[in-house]
C-alpha cells in the first residue's frame, strides 16, 4: 500500500515538473503581442515563430487539437503569412466550425483581398458570437469592406457597431466619421471626428475631417 502511494505521488510530482517544461505556444505568441505592441518587431516575430513551431508539434501529436490550430493560425496571421493562416485555418474548420478560427480567417482573407469570404466569415463569427471581445473586431472589418465598396450607410452600421463595443479606439471613430462625411451626415461625422480627436488630440486627419465640416 504505502508502495502505492509513492509511485503515485511520484508520477504526479513527475507530471507537474513536465508540465511547466512543455513549451507553451500561447505565452510565445502573447509575448509577441506585447513586442509588437512597442514597435519591437523582429523580438515580436521570433516569438510568433516559436508559437509556430510548438503549435506544429502538438498538432503532428493531436491532429484534432483545436487550441493549437487557434493559436498557430494566430501566430501565423501576425507573421503576415495570409495565405498559409488561410489554408490552416480551412483544415481546423473541418474538425469543427471554431469561432476563433472563423474569425481569423475572415481577417486573413481580407488582407489577400478576398472581400466576399472576408464578409462572409465575419458575418459567420458575429452570429455564433455577438458580445464576445472580438465582435468589434469583426464589425470594424465589416465596416472596412463595405467602405471599400462605398456602401456608406452600410458601413455606417458596422463601424457604429464596432465602436459600441469597443469605444476607445481613435481610427475606429475615425472612420465611422469618414463614412458619414461620405453620407453627407453631417452631425454624425463632426461627432466621430471630435471623439476619435478625445482619444487622440494629434490625430491629424480627424481634426482635417472637422475643419472641413466647419467650413
Amino acid at each position: 500500500m504505502k508502495k502505492s502511494v509513492f509511485m503515485i505521488l511520484v508520477f504526479c510530482c513527475f507530471s507537474v515538473v513536465f508540465a511547466q517544461n512543455k513549451p507553451d505556444a500561447l505565452s510565445h505568441y502573447l509575448k509577441g503581442r506585447k513586442m509588437d505592441t512597442v514597435n519591437r518587431k523582429a523580438e515580436a516575430k521570433e516569438e510568433y515563430n516559436k508559437a509556430v513551431e510548438i503549435c506544429s508539434e502538438e498538432l503532428r501529436q493531436n491532429p484534432n487539437n483545436l487550441d493549437s490550430y487557434a493559436v498557430y493560425t494566430w501566430s501565423l496571421f501576425r507573421l503576415h503569412k495570409y495565405n498559409e493562416t488561410i489554408a490552416i485555418c480551412n483544415k481546423a474548420l473541418q474538425i469543427k466550425e471554431d469561432p476563433r478560427i472563423i474569425e481569423t480567417l475572415g481577417e486573413a482573407y481580407f488582407y489577400v483581398n478576398n472581400m466576399n469570404e472576408s464578409l462572409r466569415q465575419m458575418q459567420k463569427y458575429i452570429s455564433l458570437n455577438p458580445r464576445t471581445d472580438r465582435a468589434s473586431v469583426a464589425y470594424f472589418f465589416q465596416g472596412e469592406i463595405y467602405r471599400i465598396r462605398k456602401q456608406f450607410a452600410k458601413a455606417d452600421i458596422a463601424y457604429t457597431a464596432a465602436v459600441s463595443l469597443e469605444p476607445n479606439l481613435p481610427l475606429w471613430w475615425f472612420k465611422l466619421g469618414s463614412v458619414r462625411e461620405a453620407e453627407n451626415y453631417k452631425t454624425g461625422a463632426i461627432e466621430a471626428y471630435s471623439r476619435a480627436l478625445k482619444l487622440s488630440p494629434n490625430y491629424t486627419e480627424a481634426k482635417k475631417g472637422l475643419e472641413r465640416l466647419s467650413q
